[in-house]
């Protein structure tokens, strides 16, 4: 089936119509929303609230798909802002060193260039490599309840193409030939796109979203569309729980669960996620792998589920900064079927000396966390600091109602997903907690429209506040526990990357996050890369996946 907000007469419309409000009911209800209006000020508005809520039960007669975008657009874009537009040539160095691994089951965790190189060379058959993935997402799927759809006929045609055309001597570069997968609130023609939740394990949505267009393009080979927590919230979904491959008596974290855990399980050598208010960063750092977050408009969201039309993005989960950049600069750029991207340059350079970035970092939020993450956290910034990084301690902004802010996520929520509500249906979801998605989503219908766009002018300040922040830095960085960190850089559009910074306890992996200006992911990824290369955390394999045959 394909999802559209159909005119429909559900069993609360119908309640509702039946029981017509009065005068008393305004009086009551007007608490909600933290107001006292008099009876003879209640007297004058009550029949244009009768109008108001005809018109209301008139418009949801009309036919809403789910690709149907609010004219209302939000602009990251603080005053006198200038996209970067002077796109300099990009080539990707695919190494020459590489050789076949004496176990084959090492390939899992081979980087996304070393495969590339192993495909170029022809030391292995993209149909190979993609039944090796095949057969350990099968085999591992029934621990880890990452995978909700194979794509395996899909995937066995692209292999076969790719290798038909590297044979020819038609090489794409570095992702022709490779497997991944994509969280399933991303469309792919033919196949379920399940959105995690019950009331739409069975919906097909007919078309594929560009981001997957985009890396048919280059070549790449979807093999699973891999789990989202129900509507895009935590790790559990219709199925089940998504484990976190390095301890699984714990879930993933979410919503990319499924991205983030088939990828550190060696399930896949990359997966796309999306993130509206962590959803990247979260499971990349419980997982340990890297996560990037790129700015807001960077990359279609065509195909893809709304959550927060002015939050949402995608964005690739990989095992390092160096495959980041290869899948990003892959999937970004403007898409008329997306109104808000933007098309801006991205001119990485490996080899910029990093002591040339001016970098800060969130002084008291390091000091603050006593947990292993925290005393991993320091530990990264002092290997940065002998790395040559001049470390500057900078402060968020602060004086904002940062509790109020996630009303406009569930505002565009309960936009999106009304027709679930208005039919009864939310009560399939899996979750029914005060914690859950769909109890937000109820909330949603009580949040007043002067509230959501007050509480938009105050994000404007933000947006002001955090440029005048940034403007001095390239890189801020955060630990795994930031504070407001997450909030403040999701309502600004800012870029983010999670980098593995060590193991704590009990073996489980923690992570640093390095924040970035507008549209400049390339400083992000140059001193991930650079700590990654004075690391090796990135390369540390979960133990009960990394040596098994998957015989």
């Amino acid at each position: 089936m394909f999802f559209s907000c159909a005119p429909l007469k559900s069993v609360k419309e119908s309640e509702a119509k039946d029981k017509a409000f009065t005068e008393a009911d305004v009086k009551a209800s007007q608490r909600l929303a933290g107001l006292n209006f008099t009876q003879a000020e209640i007297d004058t508005m009550y029949n244009y609230l009768l109008r108001n809520r005809a018109n209301y039960d008139t418009m949801r007669t009309f036919a809403l798909d789910y690709n149907s975008l609010p004219a209302i657009q939000f602009n990251p874009h603080p005053t006198d802002f200038r996209i970067p537009v002077n796109q300099k040539p990009i080539t990707w160095e695919i190494p020459e060193s590489v050789s076949f691994p004496e176990n084959i089951n090492d390939l899992a965790f081979y980087s996304v260039m070393e495969l590339a190189a192993l495909v170029k060379s022809k030391q292995i058959t993209s149909l190979e490599l993609t039944r090796f993935f095949l057969a350990r997402l099968k085999k591992y799927d029934p621990i880890l309840k990452v995978v909700i759809t194979l794509t395996e006929e899909r995937a066995i045609d692209r292999a076969r193409q790719a290798d038909k055309e590297i044979s020819a001597g038609n090489y794409r570069g570095p992702l022709h030939g490779i497997p991944y997968g994509v969280k399933d609130i991303i469309a792919v023609k033919g196949y379920k796109t399940t959105w995690g939740s019950e009331p739409y394990k069975d919906q097909v949505i007919e078309e594929t979203a560009t981001v997957v267009k985009k890396l048919d393009d280059a070549g790449a080979v979807l093999v699973a569309k891999l789990t989202s927590g129900a509507l895009a919230r935590g790790d559990v979904w219709f199925g089940g729980k998504t484990l976190s491959p390095w301890d699984t008596t714990q879930g993933s974290s979410g919503s990319s669960a499924g991205s983030a855990s088939a990828t550190a399980a060696g399930l896949v050598p990359f997966a796309l996620g999306t993130e509206t208010w962590g959803s990247i960063i979260s499971p990349s750092t419980r997982c340990g792998v890297t996560g990037l977050r790129p700015t807001y408009g960077r990359v279609s969201r065509s195909g893809v589920m709304a959550l927060s039309w002015s939050m949402d993005k995608v964005g690739p989960i990989c095992r390092s900064a160096t495959d980041c950049a290869v899948v990003f600069e892959t999937i970004r750029g403007a898409d008329e079927a997306d109104p808000m991207t933007t098309e801006a340059s991205f001119n990485h350079n490996w080899d910029m000396p990093v002591q040339e970035l001016k970098v800060g970092y969130l002084e008291e939020t390091f000091e603050k966390d006593t947990t292993d993450s925290g005393e991993n956290g320091r530990a990264a910034l002092e290997v940065l600091r002998e790395m040559g990084v001049e470390l500057k301690p900078v402060k968020l902004p602060d004086d904002f109602p940062f509790r109020t802010f996630d009303i406009i996520l569930r505002a565009e929520a309960g936009a999106f997903f009304d027709e679930l509500l208005r039919s009864n249906r939310d009560d399939l979801m899996v979750e029914q907690t005060k914690r859950s998605r769909v109890n937000s989503l109820r909330q949603s219908r009580f949040i007043p429209a002067v509230e959501y766009i007050q509480a938009n002018r105050h994000r404007s300040r933000l947006i002001e506040s955090m440029q005048k922040l940034m403007k001095d830095y390239d890189v801020v960085i955060s630990p795994q526990r930031g504070g407001n960190q997450t909030l403040i850089t999701n309502l600004t559009g800012h870029p983010a990357i999670s980098v593995p910074a060590g193991f704590d306890e009990k073996g489980r992996p923690t992570s640093i996050i390095l924040v970035g200006n507008l549209y400049d992911e390339a400083s992000i990824l140059v001193l991930a890369k650079k700590f990654q290369d004075a690391t090796d955390f990135e390369d540390v394999r979960p133990p009960i996946f990394s040596g098994n045959s998957i015989e």
